[in-house]
């Protein structure tokens, strides 16, 4: 496999997995990305940026790491919400084909099995039936389409890597209300909107839990992805 760039939309999600790798800044359209940098020769030529949360923070960031690392495969990953009832909190997917719930494009991944779905917004519980319903879908995310379409405009590779952090039917606290235009979450914002609703504390404190759950998983699920692939580029190298 030829180099990696990896898309997420947060650094807590891929917190484990990057704790060692070097980081340094760039610029890309005016905007200043962090971009993480694996040198372990064990699991391969990869780096990883984090744009964003929503469509259009992962499509800027796409642009960017291309543009930079010049990869010649691009991986989303993330946290994703479960659309089917037997996926659990920390289930990882390795989706076959990722739907753009906008406009209906669909672009397929050449491995792994089921169907994710992105949509533009946070889905809560009634929102996550409806599009099980009109795509077929095992899960939700926000970003893989964007990034998706993002590698396909360059003609390159795409895959994805999505952990589950919410249940079908988990009802999510009011987390996208403190989303910036710039796909960043307003942390302290939202930490004082919960404060005095004590009716949001048990949702807010599973959701945490449930995260940190998704980020172990997603990462150990990122690195046997980049294992795989460095053994995969070293059985086709030459003698």
């Amino acid at each position: 496999m030829s180099r990696l760039a990896i898309v997420a939309a947060m650094e807590r999600e891929v917190a484990p997995l990057i704790r060692d790798w070097k980081v340094r800044t760039i610029e890309h359209s005016g905007r200043r990305y962090r971009i993480f940098e694996n040198d372990a020769a064990e699991i391969g030529d990869a780096v990883l940026i984090c744009g964003g949360i929503g469509p259009e923070a992962a499509r800027r960031a796409t642009e960017a790491v291309i543009h930079e690392a010049r990869p010649g495969r691009v991986l989303s990953v993330g946290f994703a919400g479960a659309l089917d009832s037997t996926m659990k909190v920390a289930d990882v997917l390795e989706p076959r084909v990722v739907v753009n719930a906008a406009d209906g494009a669909r672009t397929g991944t050449g491995s792994g099995e089921g169907t994710l779905v992105s949509y533009a917004a946070v889905s809560d519980r009634d929102q996550k039936l409806r599009l099980a319903k009109a795509y077929g879908a095992v899960a939700v995310d926000m970003e893989a389409a964007a990034v998706a379409q993002g590698a396909q405009a360059r003609g390159i590779e795409f895959g994805a890597l999505k952990a589950i952090s919410d249940a079908a039917d988990f009802r999510m606290p009011p987390v996208d209300r403190f989303v910036s235009s710039e796909g960043q979450f307003r942390a302290a914002r939202f930490a004082m909107h919960v404060a005095v609703r004590p009716w949001l504390w048990g949702r807010t404190i599973a959701l945490a839990r449930n995260s940190a759950r998704a980020s172990r998983a997603l990462c150990a699920a990122v690195e046997n992805y980049l294992k795989r692939g460095s053994v995969n580029r070293t059985n086709c190298d030459p003698l």
